[in-house]
Parts: C-alpha cells; sequence; structure tokens
C-alpha cells in the first residue's frame, strides 16, 4: 500500500529505496532510521543491521528489544566485557535454590515454569519470588519477597555485604578471575541495614532470612527478567545482582549462576547480530576501531557506522524533532509499546516517510504508514532464533505465505539491490545469510569473542535445513564441551578479569502512585494477533488496573468500578480489580491493549520516556501517575456478529466465538439511544431487521435486542447503574435461533430462574472455565493434577496451574471455614 492505496511490489520497494536513497544524500546517512523487532528472524535481522551499519553508514538501527534486554545487555557487558549469559536452562533443573526477581515466570516464561516445578518435585528445588505484586508465580514460591518497587540495587547490595560479613567469599576466585570487589563491597558496607529495610520495605530479620537462604546453598540461580531490566536503574540492578555471584564464584558452573530470560522470541538473535544501535554485529563493539574496520572489511562495505546510533526513545525524540526524515518500522507497534506514547505517534504524524512491514494491516502504528509492505508471520518464514540460554534453533515455515506477503529478509534485500547495494545482497535464501553470519562470527576471532559459530559456517542448504537446535559457542575445528561461561574466569574483559560493577543506593520517590507494567498469561505485546483469539481474550477481555484495597477505598474506587490512570497530560482508563495481591501506593495494568481493542488504555501513553543511563532502556515498571476513579453517567454491555464502532469515552471490544463483546461508559447519557445502537453496529435505516427496545426513562436504562430472521445480531444494555445481565448468557444467544416467545425473554439478559454467577475463562488451553474448575473440586479433586485428569485443565502450557492451586486452596478455607 502507497499512501492507502493499494501498488505493486516493485513500485512500492522503487519508491522505498528512492525515498532512503534521496534522503540520504539531502541530510546525511544519520537522517534515516529503522526501528526492527524481537520477532524477526535472525537472517532478517542480519540483513537489516548490515544495511543500515555497513552500506548507509549510520547506526540508526534500534529494536524493540531495547525495551526488555538493553540494561541486560548492558549489565553483561560491564561485568563479562561481552553480553553473554553464562549459563543454560539445565541449571535452573540442577539448582537447589531458584531465585525468581522481577520474573512472573509462570505467565511469561510458562514451558520453563514448568521445567522449574518438575525440578522442584523431584528434587526439592525451592523457589524464592522477589516481586512487588503477588503474582502466579507466587503461588508456588517457597518465600515471597514483596519488596518496594525499584528497590532491587538495594536489596541486592544488602545481599553482598552480608556474604562478605558472613564469610561466605570465595577469595581464590575473587583474587584469581576479578577486579573490582573492594570498591564494589565498599558501597554495599556503606548502604547500611537499616537503609536497606527502609529502602525495600522488608523487615531485617526478613531480609536476614532471605541472605542467609541464598548464602547457605552453593547452588544458586538468581533468575530475572523485566522487573529489573526495564527501570532507571536497570543496568546497575544486573551489575548488584551479578557481583554476589562473583564474589561466591558461583558462575559458569551446573547449578548456579545469575541468568536473563528474554522478553522477546529472538531477544538474543537481534543481539548476536548487533541488532541494537550501540553494537556491532557477531558482538563486535562499535566504540572499538579495529572491530568497526573488521566488520567493514568482512562485508567488503563502502562504509561503516562509526558511532554508536539513537537508542529507541531518543530515535523517535528525533523523529518528532525532524532529526530523522525517513523511517522503517519492521514487525512491531511502537505507537503503543514505547512510552510517551501519544509523543511517538505525533513523531511519526509528523514525519516526511515512514516505512512499515507487518502482518497485520490495520495497528496503531500502521496508520502513520506512508508505504505499507505485508511481511510474512512467524510459522510462513524459514530461519533460525536464539533462545535465552544461547541455543539456537530453525524456524520452519508449517503455513504458506498469504496474499503478496515476503519474508522480512527478501524485502529487506530487495530494498538494498535498489539503493545499489547487489554484490552484498543477492542471497538466495535464508540459508546464505546464515552462513555469512556464522562467518563472520570465526572472522579473526580465535578466542577473541564469546559468540563463535563458525562451525556451521559451511553448512550447505540441506544442512541448514536439517539443522538441530544447538547452543553457541560452535567452534570450526573443536568438539563441543562447554556450554557455560567463566566458571574459571577467562572473561572477555581487556584483562581477562570479570569486573565488580560498585552501584550505589538510590533515594526513591514515594509522592504519588508507582505505576507498574507487564503482561497478562494469554496475550502478547500489543495484541495484534493475540487479540484476534476469542479463547486467548477470554481470560481477560478488558484492560484491568490492579490496586490494593488500602489506596482504593481512599480514593473511592470499588472492585469492578473504573480508574482513570493520568501522566504528562496523557490519560487512561480501565476496569479497577481491587485485590490484596498489590502493594499500597503502586498499581499494575497491561502493555497490551491498543486503540484497536479499547478506547483509553494505550498504557504507554502515560509513561514518562525516563530510561537508564547506561542502557537507554525505558523505566516501564516505574512510572510516577496520579490516578481517581472514574465515575461514568452510563455503563453497558453488548454483544455482536460483527465487530462494532463504539463512540463512548470507555470501551473494550474482545471476539467471542460468534461475534463480539464490548463494554462500554461514559460521562454523558446519548440523546437517542437507537441512534447510539445503530452507530454502534454500523446498521442503517435499510437494513432488513427486527429492533425490541425497551427504554425506561425513569429509571435511566435502555435495552435492545437485534435480529435477522430468526437470529440474534446484536443487543445492548445500558443504564445508569451497571445492567444486571449474563454476559455469558447474552454471548450464548448470538446467531442463534430464537422464536417470538424466546426473544423478548432475551431483554431480561439471563435466563429464568436461578442464575449462576459468571465465570471466565482459567485454562485457555483447553477452554476450562472457572465454573468447570470448581464443579471437578466440588466433586473431589483436592490437588492441580487431579483437575488435569477431569478436565484437561493445567496439562498443557501450565500457565494457569496457579489459577487451579488457588481455587482449590480458597475451596478448602471456605469447607474449614
Amino acid at each position: 500500500m502507497i499512501n492507502g492505496v493499494k501498488a505493486g511490489w516493485d513500485e512500492a520497494l522503487d519508491l522505498v529505496a528512492s525515498t532512503f536513497r534521496q534522503t540520504i544524500a539531502d541530510h546525511g546517512p544519520d537522517s534515516v532510521a529503522f526501528y526492527v523487532s524481537g520477532q524477526l528472524l535472525t537472517e532478517d535481522y542480519y540483513a537489516a543491521n548490515k544495511l543500515m551499519k555497513g552500506f548507509i553508514g549510520s547506526a540508526n538501527i534500534d529494536t524493540n528489544s531495547r525495551l526488555c534486554m538493553a540494561s541486560s545487555v548492558a549489565g553483561h557487558r560491564r561485568a563479562f566485557g561481552s553480553d553473554t549469559v553464562p549459563g543454560t536452562y539445565t541449571d535452573i533443573e540442577d539448582a537447589d535454590i531458584v531465585v525468581l526477581t522481577g520474573s512472573n515466570l509462570a505467565w511469561c516464561h510458562p514451558v520453563l515454569f514448568q521445567r522449574l516445578l518438575k525440578a522442584r518435585e523431584e528434587r526439592g528445588v525451592r523457589i524464592v519470588v522477589i516481586d512487588p505484586r503477588r503474582t502466579a508465580t507466587c503461588e508456588f514460591a517457597d518465600m515471597h519477597l514483596a519488596i518496594a518497587p525499584d528497590s532491587d540495587v538495594a536489596l541486592f547490595l544488602g545481599l553482598l555485604a552480608y556474604l562478605s560479613e558472613t564469610g561466605r567469599v570465595d577469595q581464590r576466585y575473587v583474587d584469581g578471575c576479578t577486579s573490582g570487589s573492594r570498591e564494589a563491597l565498599g558501597l554495599a558496607r556503606d548502604a547500611g541495614a537499616g537503609r536497606i529495610s527502609e529502602a525495600t520495605g522488608i523487615s531485617q530479620s526478613g531480609l536476614k532470612e532471605f541472605y542467609e537462604l541464598w548464602a547457605s546453598c552453593e547452588k544458586v540461580v538468581t533468575v530475572y527478567s523485566q522487573g529489573v531490566n526495564q527501570s532507571e536503574s536497570g543496568a546497575d540492578k544486573v551489575n548488584a545482582i551479578i557481583n554476589c555471584h562473583l564474589l561466591t564464584g558461583r558462575i559458569g558452573r551446573p547449578g548456579m549462576g545469575p541468568f536473563s530470560v528474554t522478553g522477546q522470541p529472538n531477544a538474543m538473535g537481534g543481539r548476536e547480530v548487533g541488532g541494537l544501535a550501540n553494537m556491532l554485529a557477531a558482538h563486535m563493539q562499535i566504540e572499538n576501531p579495529q572491530d568497526r574496520e573488521r566488520v567493514k572489511r568482512f562485508w567488503n562495505a563502502p562504509v561503516i557506522a562509526e558511532h554508536a546510533g539513537l537508542k529507541a526513545v531518543d530515535m523517535f525524540r528525533a523523529i518528532g524533532e525532524g532529526k530523522i526524515r525517513a523511517v522503517w518500522i519492521m514487525g512491531t507497534n511502537p505507537v503503543v509499546s514505547m512510552p510517551d506514547a501519544d509523543g511517538v505517534a505525533q513523531a511519526l504524524a509528523s514525519c516526511p516517510f515512514v516505512v512499515v512491514s507487518d502482518v497485520e494491516a490495520n495497528t496503531d502504528t500502521t496508520a502513520y504508514a506512508h508505504v505499507l509492505l505485508p511481511a510474512a508471520a512467524w510459522g510462513e518464514k524459514d530461519g533460525t532464533v536464539t533462545n535465552s540460554e544461547r541455543r539456537i534453533s530453525r524456524q520452519r515455515a508449517f503455513l504458506p505465505m498469504p496474499g503478496e506477503a515476503r519474508p522480512d529478509w527478501r524485502i529487506i534485500c530487495d530494498v538494498a539491490v535498489r539503493m545499489g547495494f547487489a554484490d552484498a545482497f543477492e542471497y538466495d535464501g535464508p540459508d546464505a545469510i546464515f552462513c555469512e553470519h556464522a562467518a563472520l562470527s570465526a572472522f579473526e576471532n580465535k578466542g577473541a569473542r564469546d559468540f563463535d559459530i563458525g562451525a556451521l559456517a559451511g553448512l550447505d542448504r540441506k544442512g541448514f535445513g536439517e539443522l538441530a537446535p544447538v547452543q553457541w559457542p560452535q567452534i570450526s575445528g573443536q568438539a563441543v564441551s562447554e556450554t557455560r561461561f567463566f566458571a574459571h574466569g577467562g572473561f572477555y574483559t581487556g584483562d581477562g578479569l570479570g569486573c565488580f560493577v560498585p552501584v550505589a543506593m538510590r533515594s526513591t520517590e514515594r509522592n504519588g502512585h508507582t505505576l507498574n507494567t507487564g503482561r497478562l498469561r494469554d496475550q502478547w505485546h500489543t495484541m495484534t494477533r493475540t487479540g484476534k483469539a476469542a479463547r486467548l481474550m477470554a481470560h481477560a477481555p478488558e484492560p484491568v488496573c490492579n490496586i490494593s484495597p488500602f489506596d482504593a477505598e481512599n480514593a473511592g474506587i470499588e472492585n469492578g468500578g473504573l480508574i482513570e490512570i493520568s501522566a504528562q497530560g496523557a490519560k487512561a482508563i480501565l476496569r479497577a480489580a481491587v485485590t490484596d495481591d498489590q502493594r499500597p501506593g503502586s498499581l499494575f495494568a497491561p502493555m497490551h491493549w491498543s486503540s484497536q481493542f479499547a478506547s483509553c488504555a494505550r498504557i504507554g501513553s502515560v509513561i514518562a520516556s525516563v530510561t537508564d543511563s547506561v542502557s537507554g532502556q525505558p523505566a516501564l515498571k516505574q512510572s510516577r501517575v496520579e490516578m481517581r476513579a472514574y465515575k461514568p453517567a452510563w455503563t453497558g454491555f453488548a454483544v455482536s456478529v460483527c465487530k462494532p464502532e463504539p463512540q463512548a469515552a470507555y470501551w473494550a471490544v474482545a471476539p467471542v466465538n460468534c461475534g463480539f463483546r464490548t463494554e462500554l461508559a461514559d460521562g454523558e447519557s446519548p440523546e437517542d439511544w437507537i441512534t447510539f445502537a445503530q452507530k454502534l453496529f454500523a446498521f442503517g435505516d435499510s437494513d432488513d431487521l427486527e429492533w425490541i427496545n425497551v427504554h425506561d426513562k425513569m429509571g435511566g436504562s435502555f435495552r435492545s435486542a437485534i435480529f435477522s430472521g430468526d437470529r440474534l445480531v446484536a443487543a445492548l444494555f445500558a443504564g445508569a447503574n451497571a445492567p444486571a445481565i449474563s454476559r455469558e448468557f447474552l454471548i450464548d444467544a448470538l446467531m442463534r435461533k430464537h422464536d417470538a416467545a424466546s426473544r423478548f425473554k432475551l431483554l431480561a439478559g439471563r435466563k429464568a430462574g436461578h442464575q449462576e454467577p459468571a465465570s471466565a475463562m482459567v485454562c485457555s488451553c483447553f477452554g476450562v472455565s472457572a465454573r468447570s474448575i470448581a464443579h471437578a473440586i466440588g466433586n473431589g479433586a483436592h490437588t492441580i493434577e487431579d483437575v488435569g485428569a477431569v478436565s484437561q485443565a493445567g496439562t498443557n502450557c501450565g500457565s494457569c496451574r496457579s489459577e487451579i492451586g488457588r481455587m482449590i486452596s480458597e475451596s478448602c478455607i471456605a469447607q474449614a471455614g
């Protein structure tokens, strides 16, 4: 599509290439940028990075991995001299204690979490969860430290001091393999137990219990994720964790070490090819002249980027300022996912040339595209990805590419050829790109760099097609004997020593409320695909804000009411969930909702563009916001066979099996409810439909059922008070046959007689509702396994097992009470 009009591939690619070429000629290479995605395959990532850094000559290529892994990368590089994950997934199974900090592993990495639970069952592995919220992961924890938001540095400073004070130091490892311990320990001791207790909100006795547990077992793995990374002090948090493992020598051996788990499917693959603006391909460093010259020579490139490019937040700021005049966005939705999301939208609206490659035509970002290119989805693509433990796996297409879709690497290379770089980009398949990538990793390496897969550089197409999952390094001519790093030192720093990084406590602002954002169990990023799946949306059909009972009472917010969150001139309206799982002073809202699914729930719009000064990663977990109750004049619920077009201050649309469900609310009541309903359902006066309406003007309610023949095609229930209806009953009524008598009964909004309460979806894999699970528990299913045997719930991905466990516990308490 060019300016919203269908075009051919040649026309679109010619326009992209000529516009980028002319922009570079007029304004220089730094006037253009790529914003790419951890959802690309490694071969896509490699081609984009090569084009930007080696042929355009700018490092203005960053990725949405900046939003999830940049602080981990920075911490690794400061401590290890390279972005190296030392351990493997089996360490989690071999450990005696697994500490999960800032990671809701049960929902965000459910398969890995099931491995951990199995190890707990078989070996007695103990699980510690460090998280301000009580998450699904906490249901299985032996210890939960509900620390104050953003206090991880203080917590691990206290641990470092405790390890030193109680003699748990591996002095031989510290003296022979590391540097900087004295400075790091000095800052840790200066912090003091009292200040650490105050900063974390954990009693000194509670801290000591955790510290002694960590110190007393040698086999400790500290798993961290976005709760650590997405912070203004994210890199310091990472290094505070690593310092504790360096001091005890608990790194690089079975069952021990710091372990970052990624937030993107191919974040690691992107890091391998230099997908971030401050990196070069093959783990080489853009600030190193020898590395730049080496990569340029290998690529036979005309130029090479000489300095780091703009990181994500700065990139979109530069677009808004007119410094970047052409941007290509691939496989990501920054108008929803970025902080200051409204500012990102304004920047793209002002940009002279925006190209978007995506699998979805309608996203909040594609609305700003001058050129929209249909990219293949992951199940239609062929290439590789790398997971959190450095394991490279083949991604083999299991579906044909629909319509005119093309893989990202092909689109990138077609543009590169049109820009005059044909010799370097005429690949005949992803296998050719992978082999070049592997060869570059080994080029003039000789053990100087951690990332080396030179042994795979000679694969032919058949060998690439049959490649089994393999963990790097894979060094040509060497048998693979080690899959871990740093057990005996050998860091990639100038002197080969691992670096303790001195980190200090920062003062934490306590005024206002802290907004924490994150994932829900069944959704992915900005819901461009998962939001279309009725089964996935059934678990959480509306954007919800978790709030503590204390804060809710003070603000006059009721459970199930609406809450308005505001900051920096923007606001979001979400359904309130009052829960003891949430700390006072802190709110939690999901990151997923876009303008495609809700009126006012792009949570990125209320998040300030504050970043870690080292990594450039946004502090998506600790924005300061104001909140208040949103008191609508009316609320409503609608079902329809076609996607509605709501016009209200608050609405949230979710697919159901036969159509859509919509929650509605507004500060003013419509002058004419029938006109409102016609616009909501996009029905015209000429539509051959039968309307049955009941308008109680005195009671302030309106109910309408619309039929096509004997089928219900839409219904609206609205009023000054929340309609007392059964949403499940109305959803089930869609597209069913209804005779004359039953049509009027529909307006009751529920079955005649006893009405069971609403039942949320618990197991999305097998479509098992809370009601079905409660029925199984009532009939004698006393364990999660019992419930699974009866209903299959919890027997596949396992991410619902915590909810099943909680239901069993609540049932036992009710029976005992």
